[in-house]
């Protein structure tokens, strides 16, 4: 075999190598963001957005965050503190109807409480609470956001945070999706702690169902 023959073998083994190694690595980097997107769900799209449609910058941010909170062990609240947070939960609701932006003041407040209650990054770390409750309810965060953008331009003196009634009011509701998620037992708590709060988590549920009809009769009032 010719020396001119080799070298073209090897060129050709070389190329063959270069490009499966693309292949598999394009591959690996489709299913590493399918993953994501499984996983964070909307708000893998609010990370595209944010990044101006740059998936790979988004990717990255979005697994910075799994690196970073994903080994995250929530802490079980204990029954007595489930209910203290429910029972303030229930007390912004029906504050709703009289000064709407205090009471999502008060979810805000709330949240973050909760959420360093269950091992979460402190609430004073705003940025960093929310980016490790996205890893582990991506699908509610969403809510969080919105009361903590009213409550932040409220305290920079913005009435209400420039929201209205309606938008304030969807505010509260997102919000507490994220709030029944934090607050709902931890299946390593035990069957104890479950059973108990089945009983206590329908109850509020209940309660917190209320706030569209209070707002109906404050509006019928006004009328």
């Amino acid at each position: 075999m010719s020396t001119g023959l080799i070298i073209a073998l090897i060129v050709i083994v070389a190329v063959v190598a270069v490009a499966a190694a693309l292949l598999m690595q394009r591959s690996r980097g489709s299913r590493h963001g399918v993953g994501l997107k499984r996983r964070f769900g909307p708000e893998y799209d609010r990370a595209v957005a944010r990044h101006d449609g740059d998936t790979k910058a988004a990717e990255r941010e979005l697994a910075g965050r799994v690196e970073r909170h994903g080994d995250l062990r929530a802490r079980p609240l204990e029954p007595a503190e489930r209910e203290r947070y429910e029972a303030r939960w229930t007390a912004a609701q029906e504050r709703f109807v009289d000064s709407p932006g205090d009471a999502v003041a008060e979810a805000d407040r709330l949240l973050a409480e909760l959420a360093g209650a269950r091992g979460f990054p402190d609430g004073g770390q705003y940025e960093e609470q929310l980016a490790a409750l996205s890893v582990h309810h991506a699908h509610h965060v969403e809510g969080y956001r919105r009361v903590h953008r009213v409550a932040q331009a409220r305290a920079h003196g913005a009435h209400d945070g420039g929201a209205g009634t309606e938008e304030l009011r969807e505010a509260m509701v997102d919000a507490r999706a994220l709030f029944d998620e934090l607050v709902r037992t931890s299946r390593h708590d035990g069957g104890r702690h479950r059973a108990a709060h089945d009983g206590e988590h329908r109850a509020p549920a209940a309660r917190g169902s209320r706030m569209p009809s209070l707002l109906h009769r404050r509006q019928a009032k006004e009328s």
